[in-house]
């Protein structure tokens, strides 16, 4: 059986770092393929600032080329709210899942909708984060420790790069050098994202 990854998140705009981390989890966790989701709606934050078609087109750019790394467009073709539960139980039932989360993810992961069934679909990974714990809330340790699950622990060099400063800066003008695939920056550039 098939073993797949998957990295969530807005993707508003995807940076070197998501790259880095799916590229990390292919290799260290021998997995079949990493496929990004960018959410339709995040509950949980701001409005996004790109739109769910410039927002694909970017990552489709940033994975060309690179065979493990794939886009899943479920969340955007659902739309609406998004919430991973919805998103694991839409998932074929050939493979097996691997959700890839950051240490700040992982902070707040038993505030997600229905977080014990998500945990029940997928095995979480967990990649650190500048200036986060890599440490689960007492709560998830608590229910993987009763149901036999582990967290997985994914070696991965905290790069600090956000999507936020990547926003900022081009909101300035400042150099995104080092911090985007050139695709990427160059379609942001064409379509004066985030100015």
């Amino acid at each position: 059986m098939k073993r797949i990854g998957l990295l969530g998140g807005s993707f508003d705009p995807v940076h070197l770092a998501h790259l880095a981390l799916a590229r990390a989890a292919a290799a260290k966790l021998r997995l079949d393929s990493v496929q990004l989701i960018p959410a339709a709606n995040p509950w949980q934050r701001a409005p996004l600032r790109a739109s769910a078609g410039h927002r694909l087109r970017m990552i489709e750019l940033a994975v060309d080329g690179q065979p493990q790394l794939a886009v899943n467009p479920v969340e955007l073709e659902r739309g609406g709210p998004t919430y991973t539960i919805d998103t694991v139980r839409a998932l074929p039932a050939d493979a097996q899942y691997v959700w890839l989360l950051g240490t700040d993810q992982l902070a707040n992961f038993c505030t997600w909708r229905q977080w014990q069934a998500i945990a029940g679909h997928v095995d979480l990974a967990v990649a650190a984060r500048p200036g986060a714990p890599l440490a689960p809330p007492a709560e998830l340790a608590s229910w993987l420790a009763a149901h036999r699950r582990r967290l997985i622990r994914l070696p991965f060099s905290p790069m600090a790069i956000s999507a936020s400063d990547i926003r900022g800066r081009l909101a300035r003008g400042a150099s995104t050098a080092g911090l985007l695939p050139a695709t990427v920056a160059r379609y942001i550039a064409r379509h004066g994202l985030y100015r």
